[in-house]
């Protein structure tokens, strides 16, 4: 195994001055840092990370837990969180929780053990307080963990209050939202709060329904339908669905039991992420979360919090939303 005494000795300076090169400490000339970098790639020399990350007290790794990885959502969002952990040259060690407080703790562990240098939080299942104790920088995405910790979030509020008043635009009368969990403190709920204070202000009727549990595939979206919402569904001229693989779901089974949508149904669902993107019909009528933006700003926020340590804690980043207008209201 080629060591750093190796690349000394090829660059014919001192192993000090490797590290220092290795490190970025201290002053060394142009000449002598191309000298150790040619040794160092002829010798095909890989540093030491988890011995560096215990030198420095730092490893450049980024750790993010979410909650599930097959989601359209999740896929999309952490593709820009490594793009801007890239180009600030942090790497990431990515969990899916699956939603299981047990696998939550234990990831959050394992990312304790490995060093991370911080951890973005996509997944709530646990007490505020274990956050508190995780000891190291972290940011939430679309969820309050603590008043300590930041989140980045979409306009949620705004989202919910601009979907259902397309609907109503629309003529409709009876308004059915099919929300998330809503026994976790997640900025998502406020989509609901909206939904139904605009709802009262317009004389519109309105129920709401969880669609708690509802994992993300097309198949256990349908199921809820058939089991939760099917005998009732024609008492209703709009629902506004809490993600838009359930309003392609609710569109696909209203059209296969002759219920017409747009004319007799009209649906709207929520994140035009890349799996929305993709269909070509029905084209979703939608509310669009930035979500490059929100990654962006998760990473930024949490390496702010990992490189200006001791300093005041970042701001919450909520960012705008805006309706999509498609084939299904």
């Amino acid at each position: 195994m080629v060591s750093i005494k190796d690349v000394a000795k090829l660059s014919g300076v001192s192993v000090t001055t490797v590290s220092r090169v290795l490190n970025n400490r201290g002053y060394i000339g142009k000449e002598t840092r191309l000298k150790v970098e040619d040794a160092m790639k002829q010798l095909d020399y890989q540093p030491n990370q988890i011995a560096r990350a215990l030198l420095k007290s730092q490893s450049h790794v980024i750790g993010v837990i979410v909650p599930d990885l097959s989601h359209p959502l999740f896929s999309e969002l952490i593709h820009w969180i490594e793009t801007y952990a890239s180009e600030k040259n942090y790497k990431l060690l990515l969990c899916s929780s699956l939603q299981d407080k047990e696998k939550e703790l234990n990831y959050i562990s394992m990312l304790r053990q490995n060093r991370v240098d911080g951890i973005i939080m996509c997944s709530h299942t646990l007490e505020v307080e274990a956050y508190r104790n995780v000891g190291m920088p972290i940011v939430s995405f679309d969820r309050i963990l603590s008043p300590e910790i930041p989140y980045v979030a979409g306009d949620n509020y705004r989202g919910g209050e601009l979907a259902t008043q397309h609907l109503i635009d629309k003529g409709c009368k009876k308004i059915l939202h099919i929300s998330g969990p809503l026994q976790y403190e997640l900025l998502a709920n406020r989509r609901n709060d909206a939904s139904q204070l605009t709802c009262m202000k317009q004389g519109v009727s309105w129920d709401y329904m969880e669609g708690a549990h509802v994992k993300a595939t097309f198949q256990d979206n349908w199921a809820f339908i058939e089991e939760k919402i099917s005998a009732m569904l024609t008492e209703y001229d709009g629902v506004f669905c809490s993600n838009d693989i359930m309003a392609y779901a609710l569109y696909t089974y209203a059209k296969e039991h002759g219920i017409n949508v747009p004319e007799q149904l009209k649906i709207i669902g929520y994140d035009n992420h890349s799996f929305t993107r993709m269909l070509q019909h029905p084209r979703l009528t939608t509310i669009k979360q930035p979500i490059d933006a929100i990654g962006k700003n998760l990473c930024s926020s949490l390496i702010d919090q990992i490189e200006q340590e001791g300093k005041e804690i970042p701001r919450n980043t909520v960012l705008d939303v805006r309706l999509v207008e498609g084939e299904t209201t």
